[in-house]
């Protein structure tokens, strides 16, 4: 039963927490009666001490997006249910949730620093700079995949039914509605648990007014194709990066916040009290054997689910704007460390739409978002909500997971190369938008494939090498302050590991297409991109491990008290 899967995983879950969560909080002696940055540094705008439960949901809401969706149903249908739930348990408890829990608390012992400033306090201005280099192409692939997604999405045909354009529809109306609270909050004052009360049933009542708008607006938006859906939403990136936090990001991320919980509740009921039986096998021997072109399980399984084991993400929001919030020095625990563990429940949930569905299932062959939303319709349904409702709320709730990471990409991947460039002007931001969004246009133009399931490899590696990353550097601060890394060490050399071999198996393709080029044969535009950013973090990462391992000979320890 699926119930019975779900409910061994919280256990373990909550048994890490209290044992594995209690060994972390010791070696890294946090202490409350030691002032965070944020109540030091209290300016009422950056530094701002939060409560622990608030400070949970919010930085659960940035970290947890549509990533924990996606990977573990990918892997799920390629390897079976078995190694994608073991990777996840693993993953969260020992790797992704140390990892988030020590960029937290790297960044309140160095005044709440980003994590590129640990770098290059421990490091060196070069491997600062090849560190900001690499997040913002890890950001960059990002951006692509969820683009396409979200595109797709807005397409969905199922059941003979158009349910994409209303989807669309409504999520252009869902926008809309962003922007209005945001004016009403900011320039009219409205009380939060006012525009609570009247905008969080607005998104429930867009979700049944989408699809029902008038039929000129239905065609139009139908005839739309999934490349112009791309170039739309790259346009609404760059928007969303440009114009003040207020208008947009800041009511839209709340409001999306209020759906991923709701939407998490909606499948941990389903998923708990539902009944529904385990039908996809648990190992899918196939896909063990190979992934369409003779990629073998490792190390495909661990860049494929990234979000919901592991993610350097997390480590860009902990030191940026987590850090910056924490109330006290044990918070770190819950809010670093137990955000993961809920995301890997996320993930566990979101394969739980998958494992419900027999092999061979005509649904199996459409796209994530499909099977996670139909996972989550047949919940409702449980509940007497009609599949003509509960299907596009949850494909707008999944969009919304979506919009979560575009804006935060797009707007740190702007950030990132402002201060590569030194562009810190007005002007300068938006072309350092414009420049970010080029790649991103140019891979989902020339891609005649899917194109989030071409980029989803060299997302989910760059992902996942940003972790590894992190990791490196929080352990060459632990080592140099005289205290002990294994803790960090042993996860960092294997997300290492796996990542770089999945680098070498992308470029493989690329490189052998290269004597090609001599016969007058033309490589695949998806080759060539995927091979020529492959390389691009390969060198880059190899030299990041370098320099550490030169910083840790020269200088092997510097402050025993950091």
């Amino acid at each position: 039963m699926i119930s019975l899967l779900v409910l061994v995983v919280i256990v373990i879950f909550l048994a890490s927490y209290l044992f594995y969560g209690r060994f972390l909080f010791k070696q890294m002696r946090l202490d409350d009666s030691r002032p965070t940055p944020a109540c030091r540094l209290n300016d009422g705008v950056d530094f701002v001490p939060a409560k622990p439960a608030l400070l949970l949901g919010q930085h659960f809401s940035a970290i947890s997006a549509a990533g924990p969706v996606v990977g573990p149903i990918l892997a799920c249908i390629w390897f079976g249910w078995l190694p994608a739930v073991l990777w996840i348990i693993i993953g969260a408890a020992f790797i992704g949730g140390v990892h988030d829990f020590l960029s937290l608390v790297a960044s309140i012992r160095h005044k709440a620093a980003s994590i590129g400033e640990i770098v290059k306090h421990h490091m060196s201005r070069t491997s600062y700079i090849l560190f900001l280099i690499f997040v913002w192409f890890a950001l960059i692939y990002a951006i692509i995949t969820f683009t396409d997604i979200t595109a797709r999405t807005f397409k969905t045909i199922t059941e003979g039914m158009a349910f994409g354009p209303g989807v669309a529809a409504s999520s252009m109306l869902y926008l809309l509605l962003g922007i209005i609270m945001g004016i009403l909050l900011y320039k009219f004052k409205l009380k939060l648990w006012i525009a609570t009360l009247i905008f969080l049933p607005l998104v429930l009542v867009i979700v049944w007014v989408g699809p029902r708008l008038p039929q000129p607006i239905i065609s139009f938006l139908s005839d739309i194709s999934i490349k112009q859906w791309d170039i739309f939403l790259l346009v609404y990136c760059f928007i969303a990066s440009v114009i003040p936090m207020w208008l947009l990001l800041q009511p839209r991320g709340y409001l999306g916040g209020w759906l991923l919980y709701l939407t998490i509740f909606i499948g941990l009921i389903g998923a708990l009290f539902g009944g529904f039986r385990i039908e996809y096998p648990a190992l899918n021997t196939e896909g063990l054997r190979s992934l369409d072109n003779g990629k073998l399980i490792f190390p495909v399984l661990f860049i494929t689910i990234a979000c919901g084991a592991c993610s350097g993400f997390h480590g860009i929001v902990s030191s940026g704007t987590t850090s910056k919030q924490l109330l006290k020095e044990s918070n770190a625990l819950p809010i670093g460390y137990g955000a993961m563990l809920l995301e890997g429940l996320v993930a566990v949930l979101a394969l739980a739409t998958v494992i419900m569905i027999p092999k061979g299932a005509d649904i199996l062959k459409t796209d994530p978002n499909l099977i996670y939303a139909h996972g989550i319709a047949s919940y409702l349904g449980l509940m007497g909500v009609g599949f003509s409702i509960a299907f596009p709320f949850a494909l707008l709730a999944f969009s919304t997971f979506v919009y979560d990471t575009l804006d935060v990409c797009t707007r740190l991947a702007r950030y990132i190369f402002q201060e590569l460039t030194g562009w810190e002007t007005r002007i300068g931001g938006f072309f350092a938008a414009l420049i970010s969004l080029v790649i991103p246009f140019a891979f989902l133009i020339l891609t005649q494939e899917k194109g989030y399931l071409v980029a989803w490899p060299i997302f989910g590696t760059s992902n996942q090498l940003l972790a590894s990353l992190i990791l490196l550097a929080i352990s060459v601060w632990l080592i140099r302050s005289g205290k002990n890394a294994l803790y960090s060490v042993i996860p960092m050399i294997f997300m290492i590991g796996m990542t770089l071999w999945s680098l070498i198996l992308l470029i493989e393709p690329f490189l052998n297409s290269l004597p090609d080029l001599f016969t007058g044969v033309s490589i695949k535009p998806d080759t060539l991109i995927l091979g020529i950013c492959g390389i691009i973090l390969l060198i880059l990462s190899v030299l990041l491990i370098f320099e550490a391992i030169r910083v840790l000979v020269l200088k092997p320890v510097k402050d025993k008290k950091a």
